[in-house]
């Protein structure tokens, strides 16, 4: 099997395939492949932080045509995968000189399919590109073509959570990726100053207490194939649940936009993680550390200057100062892509770490606050 991913999150998934108990991991570009058994496809899509989509390559071969293609995809016994009063879309990634347009290898690819089955049983499978019973992947590198079916369905960063959403959202599976490489394990308090909808709080409880991230989904894809196993589903299901921990620390978030806190605290009820987060309406360059005795870990996503109407020098310099006059004995992390503002934050980063929101080149930073006066520490950039 595939699992997709987000630039720089390929070691992380590999490291929680690996945990999650795959066999024969192999970390590639924005995705890690491994081997395991249906009841682990299941367990995969339930339980992976990291992961965008889950795919199951079914043939490989190589192809210099368009008719190539369709001949090869012709061949393929369809009738094992979908019925032919079913339904089915197709979306196709290339990386290849001779084949540039995917819309066209896609539509190739579905006449294929709907051509075999008509030719066979005088019925055809129609489109649905919204909830098939079969979503179809079709990779071209160069010339080897790779058909794969969608164990997902839905972007398995759609967790099931999240009903309200603000201005500038971050994706759920960036946020988990983004908590796990700042390594915090549940261990300390956490804190996101710019909540927004609380998409990091919830990651961090569910990683806090090793809840799967994907119990709330109301569907996957290979729940409408021919193979759905309900029973070993609900197996799989219940024996992550067993996995689960407590908790011992505080996870909080501040936004200083009242509808952005309703949204936050409606999405963590929803969650059902009220028991554990807490979101005030604050704006985080007013407010101070309570307890300075025990370290903070802070992960935030401030905005970047691509939505926001906001004077980012002055903004990122006012972060900056927050961090260092009111948040000692603190680890903060954000990402930003704004690179030019985040020379304005004045203090000196003690990791840089390359990643993408959706389209944009970003990076995700680390500065350690000390407790008391290490004037050293203060190091400009």
């Amino acid at each position: 099997m595939v699992a997709k991913t987000l630039f720089g999150f390929e070691e992380l998934l590999a490291k929680e395939l690996t945990q999650l108990g795959a066999q024969e991991v192999k970390i590639g570009v924005r995705n890690v492949t491994f081997v395991g058994d249906k009841g682990f496809m299941y367990k995969a899509n339930l339980g992976l932080r990291t992961a965008i989509k889950i795919l199951k390559p079914i043939k490989t071969f190589r192809v210099s045509t368009e008719d190539d293609l369709y001949k090869q995809v012709y061949q393929m016994k369809w009738d094992k995968y979908l019925k032919s009063d079913g339904s089915l879309a197709v979306d196709a990634t290339l990386h290849s000189n001779h084949f540039t347009h995917s819309k066209y290898i896609a539509l190739k690819t579905k006449d294929a399919i709907v051509d075999k089955f008509r030719d066979t049983t005088g019925e055809r499978p129609n489109v649905d590109l919204r909830f098939p019973d079969l979503k179809i992947n079709v990779h071209i590198d160069r010339s080897v073509c790779t058909i794969s079916i969608d164990a997902s369905g839905e972007s398995l960063h759609r967790r099931g959570y999240k009903i309200a959403t603000n201005i500038a959202p971050i994706n759920e599976v960036l946020a988990a990726g983004l908590i796990m490489l700042s390594g915090w394990d549940g261990q300390s308090d956490f804190m996101d100053p710019m909540c927004g909808s609380g998409t990091m709080l919830a990651e961090a409880a569910m990683i806090a207490c090793n809840i799967p991230p994907n119990l709330m989904r109301k569907e996957f894809g290979f729940e409408r194939w021919n193979d759905w196993d309900v029973d070993l589903f609900e197996k799989i299901e219940e024996s992550l649940l067993k996995k689960t921990r407590d908790f011992h620390h505080k996870i909080y978030g501040f936004d200083k936009s009242p509808s952005a806190v309703a949204k936050a605290k409606e999405n963590i009820k929803n969650a059902h993680l009220d028991e554990f987060i807490t979101v005030k309406h604050e704006d985080f360059f007013k407010t101070q550390r309570q307890d300075n005795d025990h370290k903070l870990h802070m992960v935030f996503n401030p905005p970047y200057g691509e939505r926001l109407d906001i004077e980012m020098e002055t903004f990122y310099k006012q972060i900056g100062d927050t961090l260092k006059q009111n948040y000692p004995n603190t680890d903060a992390w954000f990402i930003t892509s704004n690179l030019e503002a985040l020379k304005h934050v004045g203090l000196r980063p003690s990791r840089k770490i390359k990643l993408f929101n959706a389209k944009l080149e970003s990076r995700l930073v680390k500065y350690e606050i000390y407790a008391g006066s290490k004037k050293g520490k203060y190091m400009d950039n």
